[in-house]
């Protein structure tokens, strides 16, 4: 896995929403992918889905030859996720 840096605003939302780094990592090696953004400049991204526990979360990321880097992290909401948390209403 190429290194991993996070962004200091994904650092802070982690912490408010008590998403660990541990499980960040896991969201990126299972690579559940919900959107994939491959095409978007200067970097591609992707839109991942984690748990934490028996919560889900979703991780933003955008990637390069070098490093991936964490944009975001934040809990999908029902009002624009569908029942699955991977569709958007």
């Amino acid at each position: 896995m190429n290194s991993i840096i996070f962004r200091a605003h994904a650092v802070q939302r982690m912490f408010e929403r008590e998403v660990s780094v541990t499980k960040v990592r896991e969201a990126l090696e299972t690579a559940d992918v919900i959107e994939d953004y491959s095409f978007e400049t200067p970097e591609p991204s992707r839109l991942l889905f984690g748990q934490q526990g028996r919560r889900p979360f979703h991780v933003v990321t955008s990637e390069s030859q070098q490093h991936i880097t964490i944009i975001t992290v934040y809990l999908p909401s029902l009002d624009k996720w569908k029942k699955d948390l991977r569709s958007r209403r």
